[in-house]
């Protein structure tokens, strides 16, 4: 019932919200003509930009193989005038509809109902430490965040959240990407890193609940509605600066997903969870944080 009532109240958003955020539209799209009058594209950033991705011949250097290029590209156009003309302003309609504080709320949610996938892929990883960090976040949020909507075992703990999946359990064994992809409304990936996010649904929580399947799309839509509510406009900043908007989200795609995939040397002296400064129980212990 709860999960119905969302999907109406996000239909029920994008009505009455996106009157606002086009009077809004107008407003910040007349001040941004009068910014470009003023500012100057930064040529010495793009070359410098450019230089970064030069082979040893001088020749651009592809950091995946993307065969699907045309295909790609007009899936990108079409998420491009997706986000600008829908998603975004309903985005923003909801910004000013619902408090922050609300909205936070929300997306610690969702993030502690992905945790199993984090926690089973840590797993797979051997990456003990990530393993006992997840496992303790998902408890901690679980309880004393109250299923989730609050963060105590970061704001009280200061145990971060270390983002895992299926696409990055297959690069941390050497596992390429294959090609380039882009999604339709999912937007970038690649053929390891889709194929990780199929593996992955499997151990989504949300998979399992009793949701048909225009439900379920809600639910997904609304996470995404208010995950962009949050963000500080990311993708107009690239759109507006990047020489080949297409080119830079690709590189970027890549350079972050391979920082992410982090191989590291675990060793027999690391199988310890609770061992280094991430576990300092007088820190994490909640009993202490109650006074006991």
């Amino acid at each position: 019932m709860l999960l119905r009532f969302l999907v109406i109240f996000l239909l029920f958003s994008t009505v009455f919200a996106t009157p606002l955020v086009a009077a809004e539209s107008r407003v910040t799209g007349k001040a941004n003509l009068e910014g470009s009058q003023t500012d100057s594209f930064d040529k010495d950033f793009a070359e410098a930009f450019d230089r970064d991705f030069l082979g040893p011949n001088g020749h651009q250097e592809k950091l995946i193989p993307d065969p699907l290029e045309g295909w790609n590209r007009g899936v990108f156009w079409f998420n491009d005038k997706l986000y600008f003309y829908l998603v975004k302003p309903v985005a923003r309609g909801y910004r000013y509809t619902v408090p922050k504080p609300a909205r936070t709320s929300v997306k610690n949610f969702f993030s502690n109902l992905a945790a199993p996938i984090r926690v089973a892929n840590a797993l797979l990883q051997f990456k003990f430490k990530d393993f006992g960090n997840e496992l303790y976040r998902f408890i901690v949020n679980s309880t004393l965040g109250i299923g989730g909507l609050f963060d105590p075992a970061d704001s009280i703990a200061g145990i971060k959240r270390r983002d895992k999946d299926f696409g990055l359990t297959m690069g941390y064994y050497g596992i390429g990407h294959g090609f380039y992809l882009v999604l339709p409304i999912v937007g970038p990936s690649s053929l390891r890193d889709a194929t990780g996010s199929v593996v992955d649904s499997f151990f989504d929580p949300a998979k399992y609940a009793d949701l048909g399947t225009v439900e379920y799309l809600g639910v997904q839509t609304f996470k995404t509605i208010n995950w962009l509510s949050l963000d500080p406009d990311t993708y107009e900043g690239v759109i507006r600066d990047a020489l080949d908007p297409y080119l830079f989200i690709r590189a970027a795609y890549v350079q972050r997903r391979m920082a992410m995939v982090g191989r590291s040397d675990y060793t027999v002296d690391m199988l310890n969870i609770f061992d280094g400064t991430d576990f300092d129980f007088d820190i994490v212990n909640p009993l202490r944080w109650l006074g006991i």
